[in-house]
Parts: structure tokens; sequence; C-alpha cells
């Protein structure tokens, strides 16, 4: 079977309805609107005619129900800009929902940055102008920074994704996140997953305050566990037996989340591995606490099908353009 781009696949649509005018009639009650507008409505498209200039994010708000859909019609409607009097397709009904094609699957990869400077001196530390090259390469080559949220969706095969959709997470709670990552991303309107250690919040200038985490989420900021003390959930101490390694890590599991819960009025489920380490173990604990996304940094990008408690994620060290686009793999061909 053809796969259609969107301008046929729109073209096509809108010849069906010229051509079974007759034979349908829609009431758009439902939605609270004008019917004049709608054009044409089957169970899988809507076809609408703006009657003054909306926004990809108000009419997803008004079809899908969710304004985050917005890429939905984005992606159906190239080259439209959206302005009184043009036609425009909706689909109704969610398409593809694991990304999958005749030649391969759609994988996201999740980017995992640290802290931030003007001048560097670690390789987990990215200076702003390099952050601002990397997001304004993901803004002007179509990529599309999605929550982990979304992804969870993505990888329980409820919803499909945009094409070039990648995450960004940011690890530890570093305040360069808030004064320098944070206008940076908003400027491209963009989003990040911030994991933080509780014990780290507060405790000196370079820290993020809890007052500033609040005004980050707020935003559109999604804030997750890092532990309390960012230690290794897989390392068991010196003359510590089973019993106590096993009651120790799920301390930092369980406390780190209760924290965050009190002092951001949410219920945390999404966590990063310190070190990007764990094992059965932790697993299975991250499984019971509650749990629904825990994030490594083993290399590499996520399909629909992997393990939502142990994503890879890509971690950006070094500066060059050219490395940070060989972290974008967003398509794994058979």
């Amino acid at each position: 079977m053809k796969n259609y781009t969107s301008n046929e696949l729109k073209y096509l649509v809108i010849i069906l309805f010229i051509i079974g005018e007759g034979f349908f009639f829609f009431s758009c009650t439902t939605f609270g609107i004008d019917k004049k507008p709608v054009l044409f409505r089957s169970e899988e498209y809507v076809i609408y005619r703006l009657k003054k200039r909306k926004t990809p994010a108000m009419l997803a708000e008004m079809f899908l129900g969710d304004a985050k859909r917005s890429w939905v019609i984005e992606d159906a409607n190239e080259n439209v800009a959206f302005k009184k009097g043009e036609v425009i397709v909706i689909p109704l009904k969610e398409k593809n929902k694991g990304g999958l094609a005749d030649d391969g699957f759609q994988v996201v990869p999740i980017l995992s940055y640290h802290r931030f400077a003007d001048n560097c001196d670690s390789s987990l530390c990215l200076p702003a102008c390099i952050f601002d090259q990397q997001m304004k390469y993901l803004k002007e080559n179509g990529y599309r920074v999605i929550s982990l949220e979304e992804l969870l969706e993505f990888l329980k095969y409820r919803n499909s994704l945009p094409k070039r959709s990648v995450v960004i997470s940011i690890d530890d709670g570093y305040r360069s996140v808030y004064n320098i990552a944070w206008p940076i991303l908003k400027k491209y309107g963009f989003r990040a997953t911030f994991f933080i250690y509780t014990n780290f919040v507060g405790v000196s200038k370079n820290a993020i305050t809890w007052d500033q985490l609040r005004e980050m989420k707020k935003s559109g900021f999604e804030i997750g566990a890092h532990t309390i003390s960012h230690c290794d959930l897989t390392r068991q101490n010196k003359g510590e037996d089973t019993q106590a390694y096993m009651s120790r890590i799920e301390k930092e599991l369980s406390m780190s989340k209760q924290i965050i819960d009190k002092k951001l009025n949410q219920n945390t489920v999404f966590l990063a591995f310190p070190y990007g380490r764990y094992n059965q173990r932790v697993l299975d604990m991250c499984k019971r606490l509650g749990y629904t996304i825990a994030v490594s940094v083993k290399r590499g990008s996520n399909p629909f099908f992997a393990d939502p408690l142990a994503l890879r994620r890509n971690q950006i060290l070094k500066r060059d353009i050219k490395s940070f686009i060989s972290k974008l793999k967003t398509f794994n061909l058979n």
C-alpha cells in the first residue's frame, strides 16, 4: 500500500469530500463550535475552513482535546500558514503508534546534560554558547522536544510521536540550569526533565533552590528524582550485609521521591540512576515504589518496546556539532 505524504493525504481527503459531499452530514454541537467551518467529517478526519487565524495548538485543543498534540495538525498540513480562509485537514485517530515502517522503526533519543557556564573546566559542564548552538540546531532541523510523560505513552503503545522526537534531560540540581539553560530552552520553545538529588538542593550558591524548581515546574519542566545523596545504587558498601544494603537503597529511592512530592506537590514517577548504574534488585525496587520511567547513561535511542525502567540516554560531553548530531538518531533501519 502506498505511503502518502501529508500534502498528498490532504488533497486526497479534500477530493473525497467533494465527491461524497451529498452523502455526509456533520454536526459540531459536540465540539461546541460553529458547524459552518466544518466542511467534512469522518471517523478519521475533519476538513476545516479557518474563519480566522488559529494556531495548531488551538485546533489541537478543539478537536483532539490536547494542545500538546499540535504537531499532529502541523504534520498533516505542511506549508500552511493557518490563516483565515485556509482549508486544513485534522486527523482524529492515532496513526502508527509504535513508529513502525516497512524499513524499520522509530527510536527516541534522550539527551543528558549536567551543568552550564560561560567558561567550563569539565566535560560535564557545557558552555552556554554551545548549548544555544545545539538547541538552535534542533529547532532549525525539525526536531520536537517532548516530555517523558509523552514518551511513556509511546512506550505503552498508546500514542504516536513526531518523527523527530527528542527528550532533553538534566541531572543533579545545579543552579546554572535555572540561570543559563532555562532561558535558552525558553528562547526556542523547549522544555526539559530535571533530575535532582535532594541533599544538594539549596545547600550552596551553585545549587538550585526549591522556589526555583517550583518556578521551572510551573513553566513546563518535569522534575524527577536522582536519589537523596547521589550514591551508586549497585554498590554494596564494605562490611554491609545484604539486608542493610537493600534497606539503604530503598531509602535513597523512596525518601527522595517523598521529599520532592512534598516540596513540589506532585507524584514523582521519573528517576535517573546516579552514574547511570542499576541492577535487577534496583529495577524491582523502582517498580515496587511506583516509578514509571528510569534512565541510565547507556548510549542509544529508545524504541516503543524498550523497558521504561531501563531507558538509554546519550550524554553530551563533546562540544562539536558533529558529535551532537550523532546523538540524534530517530529511526532504526532494518
